[in-house]
C-alpha cells in the first residue's frame, strides 16, 4: 500500500498491477512509467514491470489498518481490465465488505464491464465507483455505463482533460475531478475546458475538485507542475462527496 500522493485520496491499494492502453488518456500513462522504474529498482511486486499481475498476497492488506481510510484501489492498474477474472474482483470486493470502516474508490476505463459485472452482485456501500473521461469520443460513453450501476457514490476522473467536453451531463454523478497532464510529453489543458466542466457541475450541484494544471499552466507556459499549482479561476476547488457522514 502507498501513502497519500494523490490529492483526492489518502492511501493506495494495488491488488492488481499492470495494464494495457485503451484510449488517448493512456498515451503517457504515469503508472506505466512508475512500474518500469520500480522494476529497475527490483521493488517487490514489479518483477514483470507493467505486465498485468494479480497479487494474492495483497488482498488482505486493508484488514490490518484500523483507522478509517479512503483508499484508491489499483492506482497502478485497472481492476476491470478484461484479463482480470470476475473471481479475483470478487475477492477484492470481499475485502471491502470485511472492512466497512474504510471507503474505497474504484476507477476504470473499462466502463462497459461495470453493468454486466454488477448485475449479479451489489456494489458494497463503502465503494465509490468512477470512470475516466478524457475526451468526448471515449470518455462520454463511459458515463452512461456508470449511470447504470447503483453505487452510493459515482464519480468522474476528468484527467487528463484533452479537449472541450461540450455539454457534459453530470446528472446522476456525485463528484467530478479535473486535472491536466504531467510529464515530459504532456498535452496542454485549456482553462476554458476546465471552467466549462466546473460550470456544468455547479449548475446541478455536483461536487467539483480541481486537482492540478500539470505541466502546462493556464497561461500556456510549460513549467514544473508544482509551480503551476491548483488554482482555477483564482481559487482552490476541493469539494467532496460525503464520507462516513462527514463532508470532507
Amino acid at each position: 500500500m502507498g501513502t497519500r500522493k494523490i490529492e483526492w485520496t489518502e492511501q493506495t491499494w494495488n491488488p492488481v498491477t499492470g495494464c494495457t492502453k485503451v484510449s488517448p488518456g493512456c498515451k503517457h500513462c504515469y503508472a506505466e512509467r512508475m512500474a518500469l522504474r520500480l522494476q529497475a529498482m527490483a521493488a517487490p511486486g514489479y518483477a514483470r514491470g507493467f505486465d498485468l499481475t494479480l497479487h494474492d498476497g495483497r488482498l488482505d492488506q486493508p484488514l490490518g489498518r484500523k483507522k478509517p481510510t479512503l483508499y484508491f484501489v489499483c492506482s497502478m492498474a485497472d481492476l476491470f481490465h478484461e484479463d482480470v477474472p470476475d473471481a479475483f474482483i470478487d475477492r477484492v470486493l470481499m475485502t471491502m465488505h470485511r472492512t466497512p470502516r474504510h471507503t474505497y474508490q474504484l476507477l476504470t476505463k473499462r466502463a462497459e464491464r461495470l453493468p454486466d459485472f454488477f448485475a449479479s452482485r451489489p456494489v458494497p456501500p463503502n465503494v465509490w465507483l468512477g470512470v475516466t473521461v478524457e475526451d468526448r469520443r471515449h470518455g462520454l460513453p463511459r458515463i452512461e455505463h456508470l449511470r447504470r450501476v447503483p453505487a452510493r457514490v459515482r464519480f468522474l476522473s476528468v484527467e487528463p482533460l484533452l479537449e472541450d467536453l461540450g455539454l457534459l451531463d453530470p446528472l446522476g454523478i456525485d463528484w467530478v475531478i479535473v486535472g491536466g497532464e504531467s510529464g515530459p510529453a504532456a498535452r496542454r489543458m485549456r482553462e476554458e475546458w476546465a471552467l466549462s466542466v466546473r460550470d456544468r457541475c455547479r449548475a446541478v450541484g455536483v461536487a467539483f475538485t480541481f486537482k492540478q494544471w500539470g505541466t502546462w499552466g493556464p497561461d500556456g507556459i510549460r513549467r514544473d507542475k508544482k509551480a503551476n499549482g491548483r488554482l482555477l479561476a483564482g481559487r482552490l476547488w476541493d469539494e467532496r462527496p460525503e464520507l462516513a457522514g462527514v463532508l470532507l
